[in-house]
């Protein structure tokens, strides 16, 4: 396990995509080098593993029937205050949370994570916005 080390918005935003891909715990879920950068770097595989898992669950399978949207693209945000977290995710900016996971307690050292997922027919890829 590598240790946590600091890391900044401005660290994330110099990603910008490449072919790059690495696995998931979830076998249709894949990450961008800057997902990955953001796993390791601030000790999160948990909230990719997190994401990943939603991804066969029955909150997903609603949201996609609610709003087709979803089915291509995720919007997902990891807001963190006095090491709690609230995770969510949303069809687009505005739009209402299907999914809303309360993390009682983090060390994430950001105030937020924004993680978009943009699916296709075999796989969702997540990445940083920067990455899109």
């Amino acid at each position: 396990m590598n240790e946590k080390r600091t890391i900044t918005h401005s660290d994330l935003r110099q990603f910008t995509g490449d072919s790059v891909r690495y696995r998931s715990i979830h076998p249709q879920v894949i990450c961008t080098p800057g997902i990955h950068y953001l796993a390791e770097n601030a000790g999160a595989f948990w909230l990719v593993n997190t994401i990943a898992s939603y991804y066969s669950s029955p909150e997903m399978r609603k949201a996609i029937e609610q709003d087709i949207r979803v089915a291509d693209m995720q919007i997902w945000r990891l807001d963190v205050r006095d090491q709690t977290g609230v995770l969510t995710a949303r069809a687009d900016a505005g739009e209402p949370t299907f999914i809303r996971q309360v993390i009682d307690y983090t060390d994430f050292p950001l105030d937020r994570a924004d993680i978009w997922g943009v699916s296709n027919s075999v796989h969702t890829t997540l990445m940083l916005p920067s990455e899109y």
